[in-house]
């Protein structure tokens, strides 16, 4: 497993669909944004935690399509569906490498990039702890609807219709959390339920990835 895991990690630095892409595309999307809404310090320290948000999970919806589509190109997931490791922790291994490759690194620029947009003080630790709670969800989400589309020519836009609508709740706890917190709440809540929902995508899904995968190399 660890050796699967520094293969898929080199692979996604060398292949593209590593840190930079989904760095970068964040980057944009939080420097235009001003020019979108305007320069009021007011109006962008309200939208703040909204947009962080998103630019993190569209960042992470980039990469999605290379998690399985090199190792199906190359005979590898054969290989691997066939070897004497369980698939649903390959599925899983996949997920962590995306996981570290994307949402990690966005979790600890997001701060970076708060100041962009006038984020309150006191929402910078909630921010922080929502994308680190609720990044691994759309990593292991991701992993799913990769597995469902591998080997479709053109599965990128069929991947993005699956997966999006499975990242909603994520979105609006994980949004709900910094918002709060920026504005001197409570967000135990919000912060259970994203919490919940990762700790339910990462039991599951690993187990229906395996599946699709199975079904697709038939």
């Amino acid at each position: 497993m660890i050796a699967l895991l520094r293969r898929d990690l080199a692979l996604s630095v060398r292949a593209g669909g590593g840190f930079g892409l989904a760095l970068a595309f964040f980057l944009i999307v939080v420097t235009l944004t001003p020019f979108a809404v305007g320069p009021n310090s007011a109006t962008l320290s309200t939208i703040a935690a909204g947009i962080l948000w998103l630019g993190a999970l569209l960042s992470c919806l980039l990469s999605l399509d290379r998690i399985l589509a090199l190792d199906h190109e190359d005979g590898s997931l054969e290989l691997l569906a066939t070897a004497p490791i369980p698939l649903e922790g390959v599925a899983a291994i996949k997920a962590l490498a995306h996981w570290l490759t994307t949402g990690l690194p966005l979790t600890l620029a997001a701060p970076a990039l708060g100041l962009l947009l006038n984020l309150p003080a006191a929402g910078f630790f909630w921010l922080t702890l929502s994308l680190l709670i609720g990044t691994p969800a759309l990593s292991v989400i991701g992993t799913f609807g990769a597995a469902l589309t591998v080997g479709l020519k053109r599965g990128g836009l069929l991947l993005s219709l699956i997966v999006l609508p499975l990242y909603v709740p994520t979105l609006i706890f994980g949004a709900e959390v910094a918002r709060r917190g920026a504005e001197g709440m409570t967000p135990d809540t919000p912060l259970a339920l994203l919490a919940g929902v990762t700790l339910a995508a990462g039991a599951t899904l690993p187990f229906a990835s395996a599946a699709a995968i199975r079904i697709n190399l038939r």
